[in-house]
């Protein structure tokens, strides 16, 4: 069965930085689409970068500039480079993943378009 596992979330100061990885287990192809989406107590969970097969990116505005997503297709890994890391960027990260190609050929950041999820990662930036 297919399972993400993220790890690399903590506790820093605002203007720190952080790496997120997310390691799919169990499918024997690379995902088309592959995320990191965040969510904080009382909010919807939000995209925060998607990234296809192909490497082509879609961050939100809010981390444009200071978030970088990468993956190993062979690996089946996935990475969020997090610099200049703000308190509102406290939450909840998760690790999302789908094998489908979307309509348009593009991924976006739809929680609907992901079938397999990670457990989260927390992280908690001070002020």
């Amino acid at each position: 069965q297919v399972q993400l596992v993220e790890s690399g979330g903590g506790s820093v100061q605002a203007g720190g930085s952080l790496r997120l990885s997310c390691v799919a287990f169990g499918y024997a192809y690379s995902y088309y689409c592959m995320g990191w989406f965040r969510q904080a107590p009382g909010e919807e969970r939000e995209g925060v970068a998607v990234i296809d097969r192909d490497g082509k990116t879609t961050y939100a505005d809010s981390v444009k500039g200071r978030f970088t997503i990468t993956r190993d297709n062979v690996k089946n890994t996935l990475f969020l480079q997090m610099n200049s890391l703000k308190p509102e960027d406290t939450a909840m990260y998760y690790c999302a993943a789908d094998p489908r190609i979307p309509c348009g050929g593009a991924c976006y950041t739809n929680i609907g378009l992901y079938d397999y999820w990670g457990q989260g990662t927390q992280v908690t930036v001070s002020s």
